[in-house]
């Protein structure tokens, strides 16, 4: 099979298009077929080298897969070959999706929402299980509560606001001004251009100075240490964003805020909650721009420059008719 191929870390060049051998399942696996996976900044995190001591190179990378699947191991109760399965390879933890099949657990397999694309599929299975474990599981975000989504353009970031209307929210996001419409169609109720207004001024100008209750870090810089200043009391931050340097928390402490850093874990629980989503049209990806998997590097060298014009996600489309309707 044809499989991109990690051979050091560094730049988006550090890619090399290659023939390996196809990948056998054994018990309790599937084989699938990838038509469609995508890219995230934790994919060029990977490459340049910010996680070495968990990558063992060459590697094949990559975090997200839409396919169908060609062979069961034994053991495999849930598939048969033909199923239309989407999922996140477990992090950290063998193979990623940059290749024409991948082997993967029943267990943390899902099928595939069938009005979805397999190119959207791919577009929401590490974003929508990171949003979803973000916002239901430690931010706890209820009805009628208000929740702060930095970035709300992005790939996280865009799934998040869905998902925070579904729940019943009021949904503030920060956006540069090309992306206004963008997040406003998605059901953004407040947004915040964060080039023209300081974000705290404008929320509690918004909220007569109370705050919001959850704050949903999409981007780092200093988001942790201002986020209190327009936080409600007992209010959570939620954060997806490594932490490279200390941040001042003082503020935190006295709105008695909580803070919680999320790592997504792979499971089809919440793959099969994001499908019911979709299925209700509360949820859809939005696919910004498509590259072949030989186009790896240009893809990667897109997502990782500043201001790069992409709403939601960047799709790889694997097999020719990846974007086809259903």
């Amino acid at each position: 099979m044809k499989a991109m191929i990690l051979k050091s870390f560094g730049g988006p060049d550090s890619f090399e298009f290659c023939e390996v051998p196809k990948p056998v399942p054994h018990t309790g696996q599937v084989l699938v077929r990838v038509h469609a996976t995508s890219i995230n900044p934790l994919d060029y995190q990977v490459r340049r080298g910010d996680y070495a001591d968990l990558v063992q190179l060459p590697a094949i990378t990559g975090h997200d897969v839409s396919g169908v699947v060609e062979a069961v191991g034994p053991g495999v109760t849930n598939f048969v070959p033909g199923d239309e399965v989407w999922y996140t390879p477990q992090i950290f933890d063998g193979p990623g999706s940059y290749a024409e099949y991948h082997v993967a657990a029943q267990s943390i397999i899902g099928k595939k929402p069938p009005t979805l694309s397999h190119l959207e599929a791919a577009s929401l299975s590490l974003v929508g299980g990171t949003a979803w474990e973000a916002l239901t599981v430690r931010a706890a975000l209820r009805v009628g509560e208000s929740i702060l989504i930095h970035g709300g353009a992005g790939g996280v970031g865009h799934v998040a606001i869905q998902l925070a209307k579904a729940i019943g929210a009021r949904v503030f996001t920060t956006v540069r001004e090309a992306n206004v419409e963008f997040v406003r169609n998605l059901g953004a109720d407040v947004i915040i251009d964060y080039e023209k207004e300081d974000y705290v001024d404008a929320i509690l100008r918004e909220t007569s100075g109370r705050g919001v209750d959850v704050v949903f870090d999409t981007i780092g810089g200093n988001t942790l240490s201002r986020s209190p200043d327009a936080l409600a009391q007992l209010g959570r931050v939620v954060s997806i964003v490594d932490i490279a340097q200390p941040q001042n928390l003082v503020q935190a402490w006295g709105k008695n805020a909580s803070y919680h850093f999320v790592f997504t874990r792979q499971n089809r629980g919440k793959l099969d909650e994001l499908s019911t989503l979709v299925a209700q049209g509360q949820l859809r990806p939005h696919v910004g721009a498509v590259y072949a998997l030989a186009d790896m590097a240009l893809a990667h060298a897109r997502l990782e420059s500043p201001n790069n014009g992409i709403q939601g996600k960047i799709a790889i489309a694997i097999e020719p008719t990846a974007g086809a309707k259903p």
